[in-house]
């Protein structure tokens, strides 16, 4: 009979065996596992040690065997791969999430939406005092009220190119005021996490928490909205078309869709016990939502420093637990934020619009550095399709 515990063991790897398969220093080993491109756990013979996957420590050494040709780079760098865009706004690093250096989970505990905002543009970018907001066009629904307001400053405002840098970071300061009045409705004045807080029926606990969310998710890097913001603030776009490029992005079920996935199998835990949620899911490979991260193989920092601020309902809790214990996988920032939602028995779509109007500081942050670096992202396709035609020349 075959040991299925001694398999098991093979797929894990001691650091001293990874640093020889892939003839790196242990530097460069730490960093693959914070960019996620390696699996790491404690080893059960000595927790203060770690051990690797070994299917990935073996994906990355066929990758540098290949030569590491610049198509196969770029290609690779597209989903989780190596950076290939330059910034000093945000990285992740051991684990964890840094704003220009500073900790993320660490200015949660202290810091409001604003000042953090102001921290990723790298200073500067205040809105008038006393200048006068339109009201918000009215709309259905918070997220359609946002993509109107982000939609009009988009056709009427000015085109970014030769414009001062303190002009763009006014301007990117009174646009997450047009956002926050656009979700609440109407315009309000004071710091906007009290602003949505005031908007949905909230006491100064859950205006804490709003808070809280606001600023872990103020910005992470070059995530797909963010990515789109740049695409567009670097043809010389306005900072509001740069925002609305993001929160297009964001609505996709892999982004800022992903709490709705989280709440389906919450629904289907309650409906069929946790454990046998998990277990159906898993039977026919379909994901569990809101656990594990590509950049967090520790888990997601912002989850914790989220969910260590207040006690998750105990439905939600349950299923934290089975998800782990089957999976090995940890909560996510998108599984904390539907916690908030129903502890604090907010909207449907508020994670979803905490999730925009956080990001949109990070948005314009990096649209404004990109813009600074006077480059067009204008990547080449590797063409995969029927081989253009030939002319023939003169006869």
């Amino acid at each position: 009979m075959i040991n299925l515990i001694n398999m098991k063991e093979v797929d894990w790897l001691n650091a001293a065996e990874a640093l020889r398969r892939l003839g790196v220093r242990p530097q460069t080993l730490y960093a693959y596992v914070s960019r996620g491109q390696v699996r790491a756990e404690p080893d059960p013979a000595d927790p203060r040690r770690s051990r690797y996957k070994a299917s990935d420590i073996a994906a990355l050494a066929t990758r540098k065997a290949r030569g590491r040709k610049a198509a196969a780079v770029a290609a690779e760098a597209i989903a989780w791969g190596e950076p290939v865009l330059g910034s000093a706004i945000t990285t992740v690093a051991n684990g964890r999430l840094y704003y220009r250096g500073r900790d993320a989970a660490l200015l949660a505990e202290t810091e409001t939406f604003e000042a953090v905002a102001r921290l990723l543009r790298g200073g500067g970018g205040d809105p008038e005092p006393h200048a006068r907001r339109a009201s918000p066009a009215g709309g259905p629904t918070m997220r359609a009220r946002l993509f109107t307001a982000l939609a009009a400053r988009a056709a009427t405002d000015e085109p970014a190119l030769d414009r001062s840098a303190a002009a763009l970071a006014d301007e990117a300061a009174s646009l997450l005021d047009v956002v926050a009045d656009a979700v609440c409705g109407t315009v309000d004045s004071g710091a906007i996490h009290v602003r949505l807080g005031r908007a949905w029926g909230c006491g100064r606990r859950g205006m804490d928490l709003i808070r809280r969310v606001l600023v872990l998710l103020a910005d992470h890097e070059l995530n797909a909205s963010t990515f789109a913001a740049r695409v567009a603030a670097s043809t010389g776009a306005s900072p509001a078309a740069a925002a609305l490029a993001g929160l297009a992005a964001l609505t996709g079920p892999l982004h800022g869709g992903m709490a709705a996935r989280v709440s389906l199998l919450a629904a289907e835990a309650e409906r069929d016990g946790p454990r046998e949620a998990v277990a159906a899911r898993l039977a026919h490979w379909r994901p569990t939502p809101g656990f594990g991260h590509p950049l967090y193989p520790d888990g997601d920092p912002r989850a914790r420093a989220l969910l260590g601020a207040f006690r998750a309902p105990p439905a939600l809790e349950a299923l934290r637990e089975a998800v782990e214990a089957a999976t090995g996988r940890r909560d996510t920032v998108d599984f904390a934020l539907v916690a908030l939602v129903e502890t604090l028995s907010l909207p449907a779509d508020a994670p979803f619009i905490l999730f925009a109007v956080a990001r949109c500081a990070g948005w314009l942050a990096h649209a404004h550095e990109q813009l600074s670096s006077g480059t067009l992202i204008r990547p080449r396709a590797r063409y995969m399709g029927v081989p253009p035609e030939t002319q023939a020349g003169p006869a």
